[in-house]
C-alpha cells in the first residue's frame, strides 16, 4: 500500500488526484488487476467524475451545499455534521480496473478527493492488486 497527502485550501472543494494515483500504479508495475483509492477520514470523500470542465465540480459543490447546508440545527458539538453527511454520501473509496498497466477510466473521468471540512491535510491510501491467474 502507498500513501500520499493532499492539502486542501477551502472548506469545500474537489481536488483531482488522478495523476498521483496513476504514478503509484506506474511504479507498481502491474499490467492487469485493480487499484483501490481510500481515504481514512470521516469528513472527506472520494469520487470519480468529469475532469474536463471545472464547472462540474463547482456545480456539485453548490448543489451539495444547498441540499446539506453547513448550519441546519445539527446536534454534533464539533459543528461539522454537514461534512460527515456529505462524506457518507460520497463514500471513502473507489475501485478501478487496471488493464495493460493503466486505470480504466472514461474519456472525461478523473478521481477526486472531496473536501467537506477544510482546509486540512488529507491522507490518500492506494492499494494495487494484480490479477491472480491459476
Amino acid at each position: 500500500m502507498e500513501k500520499f497527502t493532499v492539502k486542501t485550501r477551502r472548506r469545500t472543494e474537489f481536488v483531482e488526484i488522478t495523476s498521483e494515483v496513476a504514478q503509484i500504479l506506474a511504479e507498481g508495475g502491474i499490467k492487469d488487476g485493480s487499484v483501490i483509492v481510500f481515504i481514512p477520514h470521516t469528513t472527506a470523500g472520494i469520487t470519480i467524475n468529469e475532469n474536463a470542465d471545472p464547472d462540474v465540480q463547482r456545480d456539485m459543490i453548490f448543489e451539495m451545499n444547498k441540499v446539506i447546508p453547513f448550519e441546519d440545527g445539527y446536534h454534533h458539538f464539533e459543528g461539522n455534521s454537514a461534512a460527515h453527511i456529505k462524506a457518507s454520501l460520497f463514500g471513502s473509496s473507489v475501485t478501478l480496473i487496471v488493464s495493460d498497466g493503466s486505470m480504466c477510466l472514461g474519456r472525461w473521468q478523473g478521481i477526486y478527493l472531496c473536501e467537506f471540512d477544510g482546509p486540512r491535510t488529507r491522507e490518500v491510501w492506494v492499494k494495487i492488486s494484480p490479477d491472480i491467474k491459476p
